[in-house]
């Protein structure tokens, strides 16, 4: 999987950057079709913001938010958001539908 880290307006310390790695890594472990994450950082006053946008193969992106005071809490809580998108997203695109009544086999009571 691709991670593409950018920043806007801000600098962001190396440790936020490889934890940001670290955890977009394990996103895969919820859509297995994940090709690529983009997590852009910025800094609008004193809100700090990360977004994440989520490629999918054969799907649109998942664009995800996260605010805080910090970096480190603004990227936990995109993280959050986007592991949970990705896993309504694969029960989703799964085939969730049972067989008919009629092709069942009886049941044993």
């Amino acid at each position: 999987m691709k991670v593409l880290i950018a920043t806007r307006h801000c600098d962001v310390p190396e440790s936020v950057r490889m934890r940001a790695e670290e955890q977009a890594e394990r996103l895969t472990r919820y859509d297995q079709s994940l090709t690529g994450i983009e997590i852009v950082f910025e800094t609008e006053k004193h809100l700090k913001r990360v977004e994440g946008i989520l490629s999918i193969e054969r799907g649109a992106p998942i664009v995800t938010t996260g605010e805080g005071s910090e970096f480190r809490a603004a990227l936990d809580q995109m993280l959050d958001r986007a592991s949970r998108m990705l896993r309504r997203h694969r029960e989703q695109s799964r085939d969730h539908q049972g067989p008919k009544l009629s092709e069942s086999p009886p049941a044993e009571a």
